[in-house]
């Protein structure tokens, strides 16, 4: 007998998303937000006060039960799902919702932390486009340890900055190595901040930059 999770073959496809910030109709740009393991949407929004700037739409998706896949991102995909394909259909319709105001696709930036991290990289890297930017806060590609990661694809010169800590219990510092190395590969305008003896976080470095990135994509 099989065991069914809850929500079936799509446990986050009833999960809202949460938005602030400027009407999607009247917004110069856009910031998708996607939240850490145990976290919450509305806590992501609070970059907008972080970014404190006029004219951008936030939309942060909430996964279910605050976590959008059950196992490590280091473990086999197939051990993570039908919780990381309903995750990234998820962030899809966050990033519709973002653009349901006519912004292109590089009047979007899209941003996470931890697994909201991770759930970007792969978001991006499964269907590339250019997007005004990406945000990754501590984390990186999912998939096992000694996957080849053969993504195809342009992003056309699109930022992307990801930064972790050297003693990061989460995030090995090699597998940030190799998603770096992939968003290179698919012509990502690559920022790789490698921090020391910070842990797992967020930090001011990384905020600073993405209130750059929103003001430059904001022109």
């Amino acid at each position: 007998m099989s065991h069914r999770m809850p929500g079936g073959d799509d446990p986050h496809g009833d999960q809202p998303i949460r938005t602030a910030g400027a009407a999607p109709d009247e917004a110069d740009l856009a910031v998708v937000l996607a939240h850490g393991r145990g976290a919450r949407a509305d806590g992501m929004l609070q970059f907008a006060t972080e970014i404190d700037r006029e004219g951008v739409h936030y939309a942060a998706p909430q996964a279910q039960r605050g976590t959008w896949y059950p196992n490590r991102f280091l473990a086999p995909t197939d051990a993570n799902q039908p919780h990381l394909d309903s995750a990234l259909s998820h962030l899809g319709r966050a990033v519709e919702e973002a653009r349901s105001g006519g912004l292109p696709a590089e009047k979007v930036i899209l941003v996470g932390f931890s697994q909201g991290a991770c759930l970007v990289s792969d978001f991006v890297a499964r269907d590339p486009r250019r997007y005004g930017g990406v945000v990754l806060l501590s984390g990186g590609l999912i998939g096992e340890e000694g996957r080849e990661f053969d993504y195809d694809g342009d992003v056309d010169g699109m930022p992307f900055f990801l930064g972790v800590s050297d003693d990061d219990s989460h995030i090995p510092m090699s597998r940030a190595e190799e998603t770096v190395d992939v968003f290179e590969r698919l012509d990502a305008d690559v920022r790789f901040d490698r921090y020391s003896g910070r842990g797992h976080g967020i930090f001011p470095e990384e905020i600073e930059y993405l209130r750059e990135l929103v003001a430059s994509v904001a022109e």
